[in-house]
């Protein structure tokens, strides 16, 4: 089940909301399990034990670290077989076919594959549960005594599938008193609205094109449309990813809790820096606090930090997918960054705005072919074909272009923060009739997705699988 369904939108949600409201304040954290496990069930429900008997490790390992905070050795022993345990389920599940089909091509064995469907939001649970436990363990936060508002916090249904990465410190005290209101209800509705206008209106419409181009032949594509393909992908990327945060931000504070945001308009970067720090915020903010920091980050020499970065950039790559693409696309930005951080930073500071911006979007744009091909010689014929110079466009460039220009606009207009200053405008409007007009302007986004998730088949969600 995915937020933008039929189902997830007129049948799972309005139930569940009905219950939770209604049910005394003890029994809300009950009744966000319940909906979490049927959530989780609808995709499979065999995995629903795993993640169950994570949480009880989970748990039983932060009281252990607690119990035993001042003996080192036995405190650090717990949070050992914490990670280990995550990680290893994490690697069986995702990366165990990734080796071993690995192995095969280097040796020409055929070890069989395992072929395990891959748990929903595995990676994002096992980041998560891993934050909570280190921050036990370093005395950041204090472990949860209540395995009832653990257990809720390890299964909130909004945000285990794609996230953001929600840390046990951002909403530790909301578990046990969730900040319900009318304001939170409706604020919480607008931006769960927002999202999903962002997934079904605009990242569905525009991932058509790139559905179209990335199955043709990209020897004969034209320059044009090349570009055009891969923009379409840049910009589905983006309000998927970003559409679904927005979706479960709006949930969490409809149900009283809040997350912290997870985008900050990515593609207004002037450099590879600037957009690492406005793209999956709480992935990248999760690597440095508990994979850079803890390598020595920048504290001891220049060859120990590009060691790190480097590092950090593999793993993130990796956490994306098992696939060499993946771990290639980290390592990828792991250079530019480093390249930006020992001089060229200095440089773009110097250039107009305008340049250090095309500098960025256009390595963004080569990221995105290498995120989007497992298959390496087609990135290699991709990127070819986005610099040739021999056919610049052609009638079928044309074509796409005249077809799917508005959506990219449209897109390209919502990818920049200007609706966000319109918003703070109007809101300090304190007029009737803009209430007015913005509530029926909400209430025609749900409208529009609703249609096109009736009529429409085409509705991927590009980061289930991660």
């Amino acid at each position: 089940m995915v937020f933008s369904s039929i189902v997830f939108l007129y049948i799972f949600l309005p139930i569940m909301l009905l219950i939770y409201f209604i049910v005394p304040k003890k029994l809300k954290n009950a009744v966000m399990i319940f909906a979490s496990l049927l959530f989780f069930a609808w995709g499979e429900i065999r995995y629903i034990f795993i993640m169950l008997l994570l949480a009880v490790m989970d748990f039983w390992c932060g009281k252990k670290i607690t119990q035993f905070y001042e003996n080192r050795e036995k405190r650090k022993l717990y949070l050992y077989i914490n990670i280990v345990t995550n990680l290893l389920i994490l690697f069986f599940f995702k990366y165990a076919d990734f080796v071993i089909n690995s192995i095969n091509q280097l040796t020409g064995l055929e070890l069989p594959l395992l072929n395990i469907p891959l748990p929903i939001g595995v990676s994002f649970n096992t980041f998560q549960s891993i934050s909570y436990v280190i921050d036990v363990y370093r005395g950041t936060v204090k472990c949860e005594k209540n395995f009832y508002n653990y257990l809720t916090y390890t299964t909130l249904f909004p945000q285990i599938i794609a996230g953001p990465i929600v840390r046990y410190e951002n909403v530790d005290e909301e578990l046990e008193n969730k900040n319900i209101s009318l304001d939170n209800f409706s604020n919480g509705i607008k931006r769960f609205i927002v999202g999903l206008g962002k997934k079904v209106l605009i990242a569905n419409n525009i991932g058509a094109l790139w559905n179209i181009i990335e199955t043709g032949n990209y020897i004969t594509l034209s320059t044009l449309l090349a570009w055009l393909g891969i923009i379409a992908f840049a910009l589905q990327i983006y309000f998927d990813f970003s559409g679904y945060s927005d979706m479960a931000i709006g949930l969490a504070q409809i149900f009283g809790m809040k997350f912290n945001e997870n985008f900050n308009y990515p593609y207004i970067s002037k450099n590879i820096t600037e957009f690492w720090r406005r793209w999956h915020i709480s992935l990248s903010s999760w690597f440095r606090d508990y994979v850079y920091i803890p390598l020595g980050g920048n504290r001891k020499g220049k060859l120990k930090q590009i060691r790190n970065i480097l590092i950090v950039w593999l793993l993130t790559g990796a956490w994306h997918g098992a696939s060499w693409n993946f771990i290639l696309w980290g390592l990828y930005f792991g250079i530019i960054l480093i390249i930006e951080k020992v001089f060229l930073l200095k440089l773009l500071e110097k250039l107009p705005s305008f340049c250090s911006h095309i500098y960025a979007i256009v390595l963004i744009l080569i990221s995105w072919v290498i995120f989007a091909f497992e298959d390496l010689s087609k990135i290699v014929e991709y990127i070819k074909t986005m610099f040739k110079i021999d056919v610049l466009y052609n009638k079928e460039a044309l074509y796409y272009l005249q077809n799917y220009i508005f959506i990219i606009v449209i897109a390209i207009i919502c990818s920049i923060p200007i609706w966000q200053k319109i918003k703070q405008k109007m809101d300090k409007i304190n007029s009737v009739l803009v209430g007015i007009i913005t509530s029926f302007g909400y209430v025609g986004i749900l409208i529009l997705c609703t249609a096109s998730l009736v009529t429409d088949s085409f509705n991927p969600f590009l980061y289930f699988r991660f």
